[in-house]
């Protein structure tokens, strides 16, 4: 997992859960301001790496004359022209912070963006929804951003062969949970990032265990499919502010990842769909399986990171029924050392930022 600190990315090294200390609630101008996000390490490290029950498939590129094996989601490209259909199952959280901390409910499933409620603005985003996407000259296919992204990222393979090739998310919203915000862990502010409309603060490791919580009481979250967890604009807090999603991985190979969905204008750090299209990317091609062994380019596969530190958080804008969302750039293959004609217009990541492999690091 990473070990590693950039602009736009906060890192826990070879932390547990168990080890980042919950903050008391202040403002968030009395903590460092460093916008960006998190994995933890597996719960029960020291055990072996989970087997996950996810489809995936295993492959390995080779640079500067090191061989790298790699796991990502769905089936191979270059062997296979078909869809895979990755379930997920999204969790809807309601923060409730009190008369002590901000007297204000966040609600995914009552808060409003667009004409919609936060989560139904998420189903309908292109996350869940077809567009038709075009990367520099290469139009990849009508499709959700994720399948598009990785038609993109394996081009060569997939435009003149394997051209029926996706993965594609089924999204299905389960009961709401709601966790009610005590004054020491949390409170109503002022965004510190863009200075205008209100976010609530809550720790990390807090949020983590409710997660887990959740997780085991309920059937229908189990380790052939992704748990997505969803708030609207809460920035959690590990030390400082500000995480705006992270994921980890359960020993018995559950993944999850948590992301918010900040809906106040300005543009500002995990707008939209920013900080969704983040986990979802990196999950993508770092299902909690090791990557990169030796350690080149960060030892992982984390494909939204080297972007996130690009200016609007490495987000460009895309339209859908007339609303425009803020999903964030990801890097390809080849941008890990692939050769470069793998991927559509030989460019190293969708939106053409990048010139050098590992040039912002993972």
């Amino acid at each position: 997992m990473k070990s590693h600190m950039k602009a736009g990315t906060i890192a826990l090294a070879a932390l547990a859960v168990a080890s980042i200390l919950p903050l008391a609630a202040q403002s968030v101008s009395a903590q460092s301001v460093v916008p960006g996000f998190v994995v933890l390490p597996m719960h029960g490290a020291g055990k072996t790496e989970p087997r996950t029950s996810l489809k995936t498939w295993t492959a390995s590129l080779t640079f500067s004359g090191v061989k790298e094996s790699f796991t990502m989601v769905g089936m191979n490209p270059k062997k296979t022209d078909t869809t895979t259909t990755i379930a997920v199952t999204i969790v809807p959280i309601k923060m409730v912070y009190g008369k002590a901390n901000g007297n204000t409910t966040f609600d995914p499933l009552v808060d409003q963006w667009n004409g919609g409620s936060v989560m139904q603005s998420l189903l309908n985003s292109p996350l869940f929804a077809n567009v038709d996407w075009t990367f520099g000259s290469t139009d990849v296919g009508t499709t959700q951003y994720i399948d598009a992204y990785q038609r993109g990222s394996f081009w060569r393979d997939i435009g003149g062969r394997n051209t029926a090739y996706h993965i594609v998310f089924a999204p299905k919203v389960l009961s709401e949970t709601t966790i009610k915000v005590a004054q020491d862990q949390g409170a109503v502010e002022t965004n510190p990032i863009s200075g205008s409309g209100l976010i609530g603060t809550f720790p990390l490791n807090t949020l983590d265990s409710d997660v887990q919580s959740y997780i085991a009481q309920f059937s229908q979250v189990n380790p052939s499919k992704l748990a997505l967890f969803v708030t609207d604009n809460i920035y959690l807090t590990s030390g400082g502010c500000c995480i705006g999603g992270y994921r980890s991985v359960e020993g018995n190979g559950q993944t999850y990842a948590y992301a918010t969905f900040v809906s106040d204008s300005p543009l500002t750090f995990a707008s939209d769909i920013g900080a969704f299209s983040h986990e979802l990317g990196d999950w993508l091609g770092d299902p909690g399986v090791p990557n990169f062994n030796s350690g080149f380019c960060g030892g992982n596969l984390d494909v939204a990171d080297p972007l996130g530190g690009k200016a609007n958080w490495g987000t460009f804008p895309v339209s859908i029924n007339g609303v425009t969302y803020n999903p964030q750039n990801l890097v390809f293959i080849s941008y890990f050392g692939a050769p470069a004609k793998l991927s559509a217009n030989k460019w190293l990541d969708t939106g053409h930022l990048e010139s050098k492999v590992c040039q912002d690091g993972p």
